[in-house]
């Protein structure tokens, strides 16, 4: 790829524990790459353990950007982070280096790609009247989007909430804003994208395994000290995959060992969902 780097950069994608933060590495090492971490929850400092987050070591080895750089307190949107993942792109291709984004959130790879809808903030208290309706069920969500007239309501509870606070904070749906895109950030890139796909039974032990490490290496202190911060549990850094589970524990309402195999359960359902989403191949 040399004489590329300028206008190169690498999608890395696939499921949680399918050794993309290792391939990214191998990658930046072999390239002269910068890794862009493109994964919604290991933006939080507060989350290294849980999020599974590259260690300092392996961060010391090859350039790693926009990992670790949020406060749990911050409620970190996939529009702020298009903007950071942006200058990101711009610092590498001015040092010589190829920027390598890896991740498994979809959302990030698809505002990456084709931009995002230019829609206003919603402000804090409409976020938190809508979350109040998400924590009663999707089907409490179907009757306030009946109820304010959303003509196009989303199956989905995260993407229904999502346009019920957009509808109440600028009294207009998502679809108004879609003919407001953002310049994508990849125009005129050449994309590389890559997909890991780990045999699933093979994708489930290692999740498992996993959760097993994180709870030796400091996943309860990690839990113990975002629950001294008092903050709110709906905030995104609060909904990582083992946090609840083990603040449960930590309460005395369920086991230590039962929180484990929640939590290991709940992340081999996200990464079954993650496994259907992929980036659009290559062009032939």
């Amino acid at each position: 790829m040399s004489g590329e780097t300028t206008t190169t950069a690498i999608l890395l994608a696939g499921p949680t524990a399918s050794g993309k933060s290792a391939a990214a590495l191998r990658l930046a090492r072999e390239l002269g790459g910068v890794v862009v971490n493109t994964d919604s929850m290991q933006v939080y400092a507060d989350l290294r353990v849980l999020t599974a987050r590259p260690s300092p070591e392996e961060e010391a080895r090859a350039p790693h950007v926009l990992y670790g750089h949020v406060d749990a307190a911050h409620r970190y949107s996939v529009g702020e982070w298009l903007s950071d993942a942006r200058r990101a792109l711009k610092e590498a291709w001015a040092a010589g280096r190829v920027p390598i984004f890896i991740g498994g959130t979809g959302l990030y790879f698809r505002a990456l790609e084709e931009g995002l809808a230019d829609v206003p903030p919603v402000p804090e208290e409409v976020r938190a009247e809508v979350a109040a309706w998400a924590a009663r069920g999707v089907d409490f969500l179907r009757v306030k989007a009946a109820e304010l007239g959303l003509a196009e309501a989303p199956r989905d509870r995260q993407r229904l909430a999502r346009a019920l606070a957009v509808l109440r904070a600028t009294g207009k749906p998502l679809s108004a804003f879609h003919g407001s895109q953002r310049p994508p950030l990849a125009d005129d890139v050449r994309i590389v994208r890559v997909f890991i796909a780990p045999d699933r039974q093979a994708l489930r032990a290692r999740i498992g395994e996993r959760f097993k490490r994180m709870l030796e290496e400091g996943a309860v202190e990690e839990v113990e000290r975002l629950l001294a911060r008092g903050l709110p549990s709906d905030l995104p850094a609060m909904k990582a995959h083992g946090v609840r589970n083990i603040a449960a524990a930590l309460r005395g309402e369920i086991s230590m060992e039962e929180a484990a195999e929640q939590a290991i359960n709940e992340t081999r359902q996200y990464a079954k969902r993650q496994m259907t989403w992929a980036p659009k191949p290559n062009p032939s």
